[in-house]
């Protein structure tokens, strides 16, 4: 099932949550709606469920205008971050639910209530366990039975809210893959809300990166990681280091003074910019006449097979630092000098 977001815009106490956003989600595709707290993306989500009413634009399920019918009418699946099981009811009955509850006339008959239970159970892996109750069960479990009870009712559209959120981190690992797995399998249009890079950067076919109520890129992993579209993204994906800079005379300058590059086609040409760049996209320079940033190491750490590096490049009364990763053979005492310069980056206008 497509769903398409048209100009939507929401306001709680006439303050815009979402403004102006426009999505195009393909059928059998998993997004990732990726931002910090107050970046629009539950609401989006809850907009798209039909927990919420957009204040202005349309919400398409394929190409029926879906902007006010019911989460019931909508027919999706939504799972919560902390579950939302049912603790009186065992596993088989908190997955029948959606079923069981049904108008007469639309609910199926109990053998095939029972049936689509027994498939879904071992789609979840967790085959042997519907006499259990929620509060025998291990988180990562009682998340697995959430997702079959969404699924049991054969959404159109599968929605996730911070589905790991409340897992320890080995757990959260290992359901990413099995939901990965479990999507490719099944082939239903999923979107799910998450803050953590990795998950989304992971799982999903295209991130939707969003803030301050708007979107700010959609693409893939490698989209967003190696070719992010403005300053937000690039200080949001990842690991990074900023810089002001001056453009003039085909080079990048930092205080008045060449680093050893130059614009790219698609860069500001000239004038003030900011200078993004990743903490291993850098190279040491050891010729002192070769122009290139300068720094003091303030600290240095080992990360696993390399070491990173916080430098101070503070000049002209300037306070400046960058962290960088460096060999783990290379000086790294506090204090010493350490000259180096990006080999991969982006200028943004100022």
């Amino acid at each position: 099932m497509d769903v398409r977001v048209s100009n939507i815009r929401k306001e709680f106490d006439r303050y815009p949550a979402l403004n102006d956003v426009s999505l195009d989600i393909r059928s059998g595709e998993l997004i990732a709606l990726l931002g910090p707290s107050g970046s629009g993306k539950t609401t989006l989500l809850r907009l798209i469920a039909g927990l919420e009413q957009p204040t202005l634009g349309k919400i398409f399920f394929g190409n029926e205008d879906a902007s006010h019918r019911t989460v019931q009418e909508r027919h999706v699946g939504f799972v919560f971050q902390h579950y939302a099981l049912f603790r009186h009811m065992t596993v088989a009955d908190n997955i029948a639910f959606g079923l069981t509850v049904r108008p007469r006339g639309e609910r199926p008959p109990k053998t095939e209530i029972r049936r689509r239970v027994s498939d879904l159970l071992d789609m979840v892996q967790l085959s042997g366990l519907e006499k259990r109750y929620p509060n025998q069960l291990s988180g990562g479990q009682r998340q697995r039975v959430a997702l079959a009870r969404a699924m049991a009712i054969e959404p159109k559209v599968l929605l996730l809210d911070e589905p790991f959120g409340a897992l320890d981190a080995k757990v959260r690992k290992e359901l990413r893959r099995w939901l990965r797995e479990f999507h490719d399998r099944t082939g239903h249009t999923t979107v799910f809300v998450t803050h953590d890079q990795e998950e989304a950067l992971e799982l999903a076919d295209r991130v939707v990166v969003m803030s301050q109520g708007q979107i700010e890129q959609v693409g893939s992993s490698d989209d967003v990681y190696d070719r992010p579209n403005s300053p937000f993204v690039f200080s949001f994906i990842g690991d990074s280091a900023s810089l002001p800079v001056t453009v003039a005379d085909n080079a990048v300058r930092f205080q008045d003074e060449p680093i050893g590059i130059a614009p790219k086609a698609n860069d500001i040409q000239s004038g003030s910019g900011t200078l993004f760049f990743r903490p291993q996209d850098v190279t040491l320079v050891t010729d002192p006449a070769t122009p290139a940033l300068e720094g003091r190491v303030a600290t240095s750490r080992r990360l696993a097979g390399t070491r990173i590096a916080d430098l101070d490049i503070s000049r002209q009364g300037e306070s400046h630092h960058v962290e960088i990763e460096i060999p783990l053979d290379a000086q790294a005492a506090t204090g010493t000098i350490i000259r180096f310069k990006p080999t991969r980056w982006k200028l943004f206008a100022e």
